[in-house]
């Protein structure tokens, strides 16, 4: 662990959030951050913190605010559950995180993971964290077989964070400890030192700085392809680096088969608006905005009965946008489109939107980038 803590204090990039311990920051932070790279969370979580700064400013945001600042960062549910759990700090916490990992654990949208770190980092509990990249070092130094999804792996990569936490509780370098030695250790801590952040980090414990070195090494070190062992830390420790093998741990199932996907939107102007709508509030990228769209089978054209009711004014695309949701790999083609006979004086399939009024909406980032290609219209 002091090898480890070590590299940390000269290793770690200077990102915005770790220049507080506000616990709501790192929370925020922490949502952000998954299935999401630092460099792109950035600029989003300080725009965030500039206009929704804490708990309370949160929990009274209106949805539509909280999309447009998630806009683009993906996985909306994550901004939905964070809106939710905001509420119950006001209710329940007197607007703050809670200081427990249980009451952590309670919020929504908050998972054993989220409640590891944020407890950790901003109050330096013992609380062990696991994502992707504290899974793939522990995996190779400890040598832990198995997909680290199934249950028997997780179990064990769990106890192994768990206890490396515990020995960061104590104070003490992991060449001195090994696991039962970890064990000891946490059963000798004090009751004046018990649940006070300050006494923690007066006292040596390294909790947080554990876990942040563990998930930092995991990404510019313990790469999942190509990792710089020769600089690692944890080398003369590792069991996949003494026995050759890193390339095998974690030994991750190959992904599921992929789906390819094809969707139609249409633009359709009328007296300077465009038509838009907003997405049901279940589903994928729930309240966010859009162009209307149909799906058409891959390698098809789009025939008049999928269009309907719209009729196309060209065959030529306005813009083609690839992107990926999950194991689908997705092809939308925007055409110019117009609303015939009934449907231009009936009720609309949507909304009317001038294009100053589309760039505050929050949209999918794919019909964002079809907006942006209609930058010159008039």
């Amino acid at each position: 662990m002091r090898r480890l803590l070590e590299w940390f204090a000269v290793n770690a990039r200077d990102l915005p959030w770790r220049r507080t311990r506000d616990p709501y920051a790192i929370w925020i932070s922490e949502i952000m951050l998954q299935q999401t790279q630092a460099k792109t969370v950035a600029p989003y979580w300080e725009r965030w913190m500039r206009a929704l700064p804490d708990a309370r400013a949160l929990a009274r945001a209106k949805p539509a605010q909280t999309h447009k600042l998630w806009e683009g960062l993906g996985y909306y549910a994550r901004v939905r559950n964070a809106r939710a759990a905001a509420r119950v700090m006001v209710e329940k916490h007197g607007g703050e995180f809670p200081k427990t990992f249980a009451e952590a654990l309670a919020l929504p949208g908050v998972g054993r993971y989220t409640a590891g770190a944020v407890c950790s980092i901003a109050y330096n509990l013992p609380t062990p964290i696991l994502d992707g990249n504290v899974t793939r070092v522990l995996s190779r130094v400890f040598g832990v077989a198995g997909d680290p999804r199934g249950k028997k792996a997780r179990e064990r990569l769990w106890a192994l964070a768990e206890e490396l936490v515990g020995i960061a509780d104590c104070g003490l370098r992991i060449a001195d400890c090994g696991e039962a030695a970890g064990r000891k250790c946490q059963q000798k801590e004090t009751k004046e030192t018990k649940g006070n952040a300050k006494d923690r980090n007066a006292s040596g414990r390294n909790c947080g700085r554990l876990n942040e070195a563990l998930m930092e090494l995991g990404a510019l070190v313990c790469a999942p392809r190509e990792p710089r062992c020769a600089v690692c830390p944890l080398r003369r420790g590792c069991f996949a680096r003494r026995e050759n093998r890193v390339a095998e741990f974690p030994a991750l199932k190959a992904p599921g088969k992929s789906s390819c996907r094809r969707f139609a939107a249409f633009i359709v102007k009328k007296n300077g608006r465009f038509l838009a709508r907003q997405r049901p509030a279940s589903g994928v990228n729930a309240f966010l905005w859009e162009f209307p769209n149909v799906e058409i089978a891959p390698g098809k054209k789009i025939p008049a009965a999928s269009a309907a009711p719209f009729v196309l004014t060209g065959r030529k695309t306005v813009c083609r946008v690839r992107h990926s949701i999950t194991r689908h790999r997705i092809l939308l083609e925007a055409y110019l489109a117009e609303l015939p006979g009934p449907a231009a004086t009936g009720a609309a399939p949507g909304v009317w939107r001038t294009r100053a009024q589309l760039e505050r909406l929050a949209m999918t980032s794919a019909h964002r980038k079809i907006l942006s290609a209609l930058r010159d219209e008039k």
